[in-house]
This record gives C-alpha cells, sequence and structure tokens, in this order.
C-alpha cells in the first residue's frame, strides 16, 4: 500500500476515533450551547435548542456524567454555566463544585429552556438560539458532532457553511469541515492496512485501550443495568463470558453519566467500547502478541468505520450492528483467519443482527451490545471454519462490499419510517 493512502487512512481513524466524555448527543448539545453563550457573552434569559429527531431521542434517557441526572436539560445548564466550547465533545468534564452550580442554575431558571425537534433531512443537526437583553446568538451544529456550520452574533454572521449542506447524501464527511483528501475505503483496503501498516503508525491505539478499560473497570463495580456486573458474576472462567462482561461493562458505566472518558468511534462512545474492550479482551486471554492484539483493533475500529460510512452518522439502525461487525472481523483475525474468511464473519453478522433498532442512548445499550458480542462470537467461528451464508441468503452478496451496500441502504433509506415511528412512541408514552 503506498505511503500517500496510508496516511489517508491513518488520517480517518484519528478523525473517528475520539475522546468523548459522556454520551455524544448531549455531549454535542452541550458544546452548541457552550459555543452559543460564549458569543453572547452574557448569562441568556432565553436557551432555544432544536434538534433533528435522531439526536433528540439519542439524549433523552441517558446519563449526564457526574449529575446523576438524565436528559437535556441538566446538559444545558453545565454549557451555561461552565461550558467551555473548547474542550470539544469533552465539555461536560467538570470538577463537582460546577456540576453543583449547574443544578442550582437548574432549579431556578428551567424555564429559560426551550428544548424541541427541528425537522431537517439532516440526521445530526443542533441548533441554539440564546437571547440576553437586546443581544443574540446562534450556534448549529451538523453533520459530525464537533462540526460548526453556522454562527451568528446579533446580525453579524461569523460563520455560514449551510449552503449544499442538505443534499441526499448523508454520509460522515463534509468537504466544508476541511480539506483533507479522503480514500475510497473496501473491506481489502481495511485489512490490508491494518495487517501491513508499520506499527508505530498504529501505536495510538493503545490509548483507546488504556481510557476504555478504565471505564470497563467502573462499570463492573455496578453502574447502569449491572448489565456487566452481572456477566461476570456468572462467567465462572468462561473467556467468551468474561469479554462480554467486561465490555458491556464500560457501555453501563458510560450510560449511566461516568465521569471518565472513553475513545469513541464514529460519533459514538458505545462504539468506540464495542471496536476496543472484546478485542484487546480477548487477544490477552488467547495469548497473542501486542502485534496481533494492535493489529486487530486497527481492522475492528477501521471496518466499523467504513460500515457505518454507508450507514450514515445517525439512523435507525443501532451502531452496535456495524462495531460489531468489526469485532467479528478482528476476532476471525486474531484466530488466524484469511481476508476471505474475515469477510465470512462479517457477512454471516450482516444476516444475524442487520435489524437492530436505535431507540435512543440509555443503560439498556449494554443489553443490546451484548447481543452483538455473543453474536460476533459465533460468526466468528462459524467463519474460521469456512462456513458463510449463502450469496442468495437476505441482504447477502457474493461480493463482500456489495453485502456492506446493502446494509448501509437498509440503514441509511429502508429505515427513516422506523425512525419517525420510534421517536413518536418514546415522546408519547403513557406510563
Amino acid at each position: 500500500m503506498e505511503k500517500e493512502v496510508r496516511e489517508q487512512i491513518k488520517d480517518i481513524i484519528q478523525h473517528e476515533v475520539l475522546l468523548a466524555t459522556g454520551c455524544t448527543e448531549p455531549g454535542a448539545v452541550a458544546l452548541c450551547v457552550a459555543k452559543a453563550v460564549e458569543m453572547l457573552g452574557a448569562e441568556p434569559d432565553r436557551i432555544r435548542v432544536r434538534l433533528s429527531k435522531n439526536v433528540f431521542k439519542n439524549a433523552m434517557g441517558v446519563g449526564i456524567p457526574g449529575t446523576g441526572m438524565i436528559g437535556l436539560p441538566i446538559a444545558v445548564a453545565m454549557a451555561v454555566v461552565h461550558g467551555d466550547p473548547k474542550r470539544g465533545l469533552e465539555v461536560l468534564t467538570m470538577p463537582q463544585d460546577q456540576v453543583d452550580d449547574a443544578k442550582r442554575w437548574l432549579a431556578n431558571h428551567a424555564d429559560r429552556i426551550d428544548i424541541g425537534v427541528k425537522e431537517t433531512s439532516d440526521k445530526l443537526y443542533i441548533e441554539c438560539s440564546v437571547v440576553s437583553g437586546q443581544c443574540s446568538a446562534v450556534a448549529v451544529i451538523a453533520k459530525r458532532h464537533t462540526n460548526f456550520i453556522f454562527l451568528k452574533k446579533d446580525d453579524r454572521v461569523l460563520l455560514d457553511h449551510q449552503q449544499g449542506l442538505f443534499q441526499e447524501q448523508d454520509n460522515d464527511d463534509n468537504p466544508q469541515e476541511d480539506n483533507r483528501q479522503r480514500v475510497e475505503l473496501t473491506a481489502r483496503m481495511v485489512y490490508d492496512y491494518a495487517t501491513t501498516a508499520p506499527l508505530e503508525e498504529l501505536e495510538f491505539l493503545w490509548d483507546t485501550v488504556r481510557y476504555n478499560t478504565a471505564a470497563s473497570e467502573c462499570g463492573l463495580e455496578g453502574m447502569g443495568l449491572h448489565t456487566g456486573q452481572i456477566l461476570m458474576d456468572q462467567a465462572r472462567g468462561d473467556m467468551v463470558h468474561t469479554v462480554v462482561a467486561r465490555t458491556v461493562a464500560a457501555s453501563d458505566a458510560r450510560m449511566d453519566g461516568c465521569t471518565k472518558p472513553v475513545y469513541s468511534n464514529s460519533g459514538s462512545g458505545n462504539q468506540g467500547i464495542c471496536c476496543t474492550l472484546p478485542v484487546y479482551y480477548y487477544g490477552r486471554a488467547r495469548g497473542c502478541s501486542d502485534e496481533q492484539i494492535l493489529r486487530a483493533l486497527t481492522m475492528s475500529h477501521l471496518m466499523s468505520i467504513y460500515i457505518k460510512r454507508g450507514i450514515g452518522r445517525l439512523s435507525a439502525l443501532c451502531g452496535i450492528v456495524n462495531a460489531t461487525m468489526g469485532v467479528s472481523a478482528a476476532l476471525t483475525f486474531l484466530e488466524g483467519g484469511s481476508f476471505e474468511q474475515t469477510g465470512y464473519a462479517m457477512k454471516n453478522m450482516i444476516n444475524t443482527i442487520a435489524g437492530m433498532v436505535c431507540d435512543g442512548a440509555k443503560p439498556s445499550c449494554a443489553l443490546k451490545m451484548s447481543v452483538g458480542l455473543y453474536s460476533a462470537f459465533v460468526c466468528s467461528e462459524l467463519a474460521v471454519h469456512c462456513r458463510v451464508v449463502d450469496c442468495t441468503d437476505g441482504l447477502s452478496e457474493r461480493d463482500l462490499d456489495c453485502s456492506i451496500h446493502n446494509l448501509g441502504r437498509l440503514g441509511k433509506d429502508g429505515m427513516n419510517q422506523t425512525d419517525d415511528m420510534i421517536l413518536d412512541i418514546m415522546t408519547h408514552k403513557r406510563g
């Protein structure tokens, strides 16, 4: 593989695998609010937040770090009182005294916050308008969780990248965000990069292990739905059960408002956890070398990024689908599987969990992660024995990239009505 292509692929990974505190949707909303308040230069009298339905549903029921509370009002309050937009997706990382300030502010000023859904064709859209006296400011994030596309202070437009933003294409790239050339990934390119790139180009991925294992240890103490803790208690030394337990424990912690940051993948902390921990823990348990584990981590993260590009950053298709597909490829590689066998594993996965829906970020995301991971182990085991679903089955085709493309069509276009129905159900519960 040419050096220029390798550098572009490494750039893609570094662009998509980022440190974040708390669920990325509330974090992105807080970032947008913090930017609007910074431009305003005063405490706002009114805060109006409008979100695409995908962002809205992902922020409804998830824990906000360090608060013991769920939902957007406390995240908005934290952004108003102590938010620093320079911190990006770590904007909600703050000491307890600042969290307490935000709680007090919310208790006295909750009526200043107006949060609602905006009808937009973009699945990731966050708009915040703030007013103080005669002064106002507007900030808009779209396409990516940290990508500001519009900034306005009073009547002066400071940034406007809205033109052409809401085209039919809804992948991860926004050409106005940067001028970096992006390669068109294929499954073969991902495999070749992961297995042949110089190790020094991949070393940064060890950071994903360091941070995400810390969140796992926190979750094993008992957080969220206690999924990881209970599974670990029942593992009794079983390797797969132990790997799944340790992995989903990090999701337990993250969804319950753990203050420890984790490395995300494609804008999702759960996807970052999923792409990292089972590969690392299984590799260690199997006695694999550091090089094997590092290359498997690269394959897991990059394959998930590739698959997610076709689905879109936010979708009615749960991100655990693409993340565990990446894991299945990495597990197969750790077992000595060839490129063809990693493809078998992913095809098996497509025909197993393709229908898993995203019904918002919440503690039970750990359960979906466990289902995806157990499937990844089964599908990988079949692949190692050269067993793969037939090309006439479901979404699968003879060509691996075509099969992945079919999954993308399902997640990006085929489930739009499902998305609307999920949001309607979530916002009209009777009890």
